[in-house]
């Protein structure tokens, strides 16, 4: 598949969440989930991620706090350890999650914060 946008959400796709994940992603995917991968790499990569009307700092705070508030726990630490390309720091995320116990509920936050914590210490453990 090549077209503009899908190369540009492969592109994001990449610089944020790294080659090793992308390429990963891309070994796994078959023909069942091919279509998937495409509707991602389009609408979230190379639409959504590759606007510049935010940053990918603020993109990252955003998204994080999205799948705590919306309890879609199995992404954060992809979304953690992305943050390292992004900018956005450890206080950003905590400042995100705090947003997330206010409004979307403390037991929310509270698994998203351990997810986070477990996520920064493996970081810092192979840095």
């Amino acid at each position: 598949m090549s077209n503009s946008r899908f190369d540009t959400g492969m592109d994001v796709r990449r610089e944020v969440l790294g080659e090793d994940h992308v390429a990963r992603a891309d070994a796994a995917k078959t023909p069942f989930d091919a279509p998937f991968q495409t509707l991602i790499t389009e609408g979230a990569w190379g639409t959504l991620w590759a606007d510049d009307t935010i940053t990918r700092r603020e993109r990252s705070m955003l998204t994080l706090a999205l799948l705590a508030a919306t309890g879609n726990f199995e992404e954060i630490p992809m979304h953690i350890r992305a943050c390292a390309r992004t900018g956005a720091s450890p206080e950003d995320v905590m400042q995100a999650f705090l947003h997330v116990a206010v409004y979307a509920g403390v037991p929310r936050a509270n698994h998203a914060i351990k997810l986070a914590k477990e996520t920064f210490a493996e970081l810092e453990e192979g840095a």
